[in-house]
């Protein structure tokens, strides 16, 4: 099993893409791996015969963990038969053998479920990452957990003793039981499926983490959301004018999307306790400020990569962040450090034609700002004139904030500070 980054020592097998018997061309893709919720794809480190595969599909391995074994001698010969069979095999056949080849396996090292630690990785198990999930412990705390295992391996033991010594401790989160479920005298509504007609889609991987996570944070935040309409007119003029010329001198597009982030970090230094997380009875205020960017994947499936700093980066350096992170979102490319360690979430409705939304709090933060389509349309301005009806860039910004620490004078005036930054920006901004 290959390195996935600094802090994976672990990965899931998701499927094999040949099988064993298959010929194999060097840095041909034969297996696909996950890692919290990035997907990546291992190469075949030479050219020959797959004479073994050691793990199967949902099997976690550990990085560096032999995954198959490839016959490397001979390889003229095994080309020049699955030349021979491709050219002999029919349109069926060969459509059988491309789905037949997706089952199969690389020349990788993997297996126990276990997981190997380097220098100051931690590691994490399933074993680990349930107990954490009851015991409300992020990737990020556990990686800072020292293990007593072999080769610095993380134990159930040391996990509890940091639990029991934790100065910040989390109320666990309850395991639902036939005894705490409460009655309800509500039936569940029955789903009528026409057979024949409807069809069933299994969730992947990817949509169940994101199905979980969506209904803990709805469980855990009381959520309330405000609202507020800005004017961007500045903002879309400045753009207009200047997306060519940034795209010659920095060979970078110029999108809305890293003045929004500029704009709520501004915002988030002048209010730091929007940019905070709920440890039960405590605040934690965080010093980084972390935009994460809510990205839709070609898949339907979302996810959050993550601008690091954003409030001490100008807007190229917050143009090539955001426009390396979406093209690392849509080519699957992201890495496991990008998706983590996010304070605070913005969520660009208005990509997708809308007008306003109210999204849902990616735990642990508390707080989430939704920004709509931009639209124009005749508003009424206040000029050295008088008032006056003008065509105007208008948008709608939505807050969404954890009621148990952000009452509305917190959330309404960060908001509104967000709003008076888009709305002041500097026409004459240089690039």
């Amino acid at each position: 099993m290959p390195k996935m980054g600094e802090s994976i020592s672990e990965a899931t097998i998701i499927s094999w893409l040949k099988n064993v018997g298959d010929f194999v061309e060097a840095e041909e893709t034969i297996l696909e791996v996950a890692t919290d919720k990035v997907d990546s794809e291992v190469p075949a480190p030479v050219s020959g015969v797959i004479t073994e595969i050691r793990f199967q599909k949902n099997d976690v391995v550990e990085v560096g963990t032999v995954l198959a074994l490839i016959d490397s001698e001979g390889v003229q010969e095994a080309r020049n038969k699955k030349q021979d069979v491709v050219e002999k095999s029919s349109i069926t056949s060969s459509v059988s053998s491309r789905d037949q080849s997706r089952d199969e396996a690389p020349q990788l090292e993997t297996r126990n479920s276990k997981l190997e630690t380097r220098n100051s990785d931690a590691f994490i198990s399933p074993l680990i990452i349930s107990i954490a999930q009851k015991e409300n412990l992020s990737i990020e705390e556990l990686q800072t957990i020292p293990g007593s295992g072999t080769d610095g391996r993380l134990q159930k033991s040391d996990v509890f003793n940091y639990l029991k010594n934790r100065k910040y401790p989390l109320k666990s989160i309850p395991q639902p039981t036939t005894q705490n479920l409460q009655p309800t005298t509500f039936p569940k509504p029955k789903i009528n499926f026409v057979e024949g007609k409807d069809r069933i889609v299994e969730m992947d991987r990817m949509r169940k983490m994101i199905a979980d996570h969506m209904v803990y944070s709805k469980q855990t935040s009381p959520h309330v959301t405000s609202y507020i309409e800005v004017d961007v007119t500045n903002l879309v003029n400045w753009r207009n004018e200047n997306k060519d010329k940034f795209q010659e001198k920095h060979n970078e597009k110029l999108t809305f999307t890293p003045v929004f982030v500029q704009a709520v970090a501004k915002a988030i230094v002048d209010f730091p306790m929007i940019n905070v997380s709920v440890d039960e009875k405590n605040i934690i205020v965080h010093n980084d400020i972390n935009i994460g960017m809510a990205t839709a994947l070609p898949s339907g499936n979302l996810i959050v990569p993550v601008v690091k700093n954003a409030n001490e980066k100008d807007l190229v350096a917050l143009a090539k962040d955001v426009n390396n992170l979406a093209e690392a979102s849509r080519n699957n490319k992201l890495k496991p450090e990008q998706i983590q360690g996010s304070t605070f979430t913005i969520s660009n409705v208005g990509t997708f034609g809308s007008l306003m939304g109210t999204p849902i709090i990616n735990q642990p933060e508390v707080a989430i700002l939704a920004l709509g389509i931009i639209k124009k349309r005749p508003e009424v301005i206040t000029t050295e004139k008088g008032d006056e009806i003008a065509i105007r860039s208008m948008m709608y910004l939505s807050l969404s904030f954890d009621h148990r620490v952000v009452d509305g004078f917190l959330g309404g005036s960060f908001l509104r500070k967000v709003g008076d930054y888009l709305e002041q920006f500097d026409a004459n901004t240089t690039i």
